[in-house]
């Protein structure tokens, strides 16, 4: 009785005293979810989205599709999301490097880079594999070299397109290696593999997720690695930094943004959400296994990056009079 009548004399002390601030929102999903993919199916960009739905889906409690959007280098796509609402409900999951190269590719784009795409987050880094056709007679970096300076024109370089960072790339190790081979650039990077796998061309640099299951199955031969340090599924080959080589941190960098004008509290649900699915321990193995690492970095340091890439692949770009206009 005592302990009640206590806790009656303390009540309107209690009613007085100011009441506990309610917890914020979280901003909610109410519909379908869109991941665009501005290239054709079994790209790099394309095999992550893929294997993200499912759980982005359990997590947002809404059905989350990847919807493919290829043409113009990736840049039908990303205007698609560039014009998009700006609630949330649709991303455009990217090679970020594509966005880095277009502005000194292109004099005019359909959309501002830095005016209609949000930055979220980074999500993985790929590095590239050099492979080549097993038609080629060329098993180690300085056999191929050497095959390139006597054979130049029996080289054919396939890359994702004119400008793109795996074309980019070739240009600099071929300026390097004192080699003028011939490039062939598809629509994408699906499609340049298949080239390469085909042997209609026989040299390709690419992701390393999607490129990986080429050279494990022989369809393709493993001649170096970019990045920081070899490859666990291929320890025997070579670093790019190793060999000498310049454009030792190329690869791909896979990123998700969001139209402009999203909410700063979207870009933030979305960064913590991706954080969350990267974090999965079969996810993370998944993309281990596929040769790429996760890079989950947040708004500001997305579009740090975003910046800082443009001026760098600008300068290369100008230096080799490189357009697409």
């Amino acid at each position: 009785m005592l302990h009640r009548r206590r806790l009656l004399a303390s009540a309107p002390a209690l009613l007085s005293l100011p009441l506990a601030a309610p917890t914020l929102a979280q901003p909610a999903f109410d519909h379908t979810i869109r991941i665009i993919v501005p290239f054709a199916p079994g790209g790099t960009s394309d095999i992550l989205a893929r294997i993200l739905a499912p759980e982005l889906t359990r997590q947002l409690g809404q059905s989350v599709v990847v919807e493919n959007r290829p043409g113009a280098a990736g840049n039908l796509g990303a205007d698609a999301v560039a014009k998009a609402a700006p609630d949330g409900h649709t991303i455009l999951l990217i090679d970020a490097g594509i966005l880095a190269t277009a502005p000194s590719l292109y004099s005019r784009l359909p959309f501002d880079i830095r005016r209609d795409l949000a930055p979220a987050t980074m999500l993985i880094y790929a590095p590239y594999i050099l492979a080549v056709h097993p038609s080629l007679p060329a098993q180690d970096a300085a056999g191929l070299v050497a095959f390139a300076k006597a054979n130049p024109n029996r080289v054919n370089v396939a890359h994702s397109g004119i400008g793109a960072a795996n074309h980019l790339t070739a240009l600099m190790l071929a300026q390097h290696w004192g080699v003028e081979p011939v490039f062939v650039p598809y629509r994408g990077g699906a499609a340049a593999l298949a080239a390469a796998g085909s042997g209609e061309a026989n040299l390709i640099i690419n992701g390393a997720t999607a490129t990986q299951p080429f050279v494990q199955n022989g369809t393709l031969r493993g001649i170096a690695v970019s990045g920081p340090h070899r490859l666990p599924p291929f320890p025997a080959l070579p670093t790019f930094r190793e060999l000498g080589w310049p454009a030792v941190d190329s690869g791909t960098w896979q990123g998700v943004l969001l139209p402009g004008g999203t909410p700063p509290a979207m870009l933030a649900r979305w960064d913590e959400v991706l954080r969350a699915t990267l974090a999965q321990p079969e996810i993370a193995r998944r993309i281990g296994d596929l040769g790429g690492e996760v890079r989950a970095e947040g708004p500001a340091a997305f579009r740090a990056w975003l910046d800082s890439e443009t001026e760098s692949w600008g300068t290369i770009i100008r230096a080799n009079n490189v357009k697409l206009d």
